[in-house]
């Protein structure tokens, strides 16, 4: 059975479902100074708001809140649906540590105690 919606009750619910989303969403993308709020992720790319988003490339960060996740390539962009679909070639996740420069066994203490 197929439903055939009036066009300006389907672009109302359009709206209406862009606007449910962009209110729940807490991705954010770091484009240097400017942020923008992501609308829909996956694990090849994300969407942001057609209208609010410009046409990014390189290097940027997401954040869930105040929370670093990762830092993504943006390689290719498009428009469909209201919304700027981003891919991206490499996702680095963020981790809260600093890398190690060499190997530290399982096993080994995380610190001595002194000798009393």
């Amino acid at each position: 059975m197929t439903d055939i919606l009036p066009r300006e009750v389907q672009e109302g619910l359009d709206r209406a479902r862009r606007e449910a989303l962009r209110r729940n969403a807490r991705l954010r993308v770091h484009d240097g100074d400017e942020v923008h709020r992501v609308l829909r992720a996956w694990d090849g790319g994300f969407a942001l708001e057609a209208g609010a988003a410009p046409r990014m490339r390189g290097l940027v960060d997401l954040y869930d809140g105040a929370r670093h996740v990762s830092q993504c390539l943006i390689v290719a962009s498009v428009e469909e649906d209201g919304e700027r679909v981003f891919e991206y070639k490499r996702m680095t996740d963020a981790s809260g540590t600093q890398p190690l420069d060499f190997y530290r066994a399982p096993e080994t203490p995380v610190a001595l105690l002194p000798k009393v």
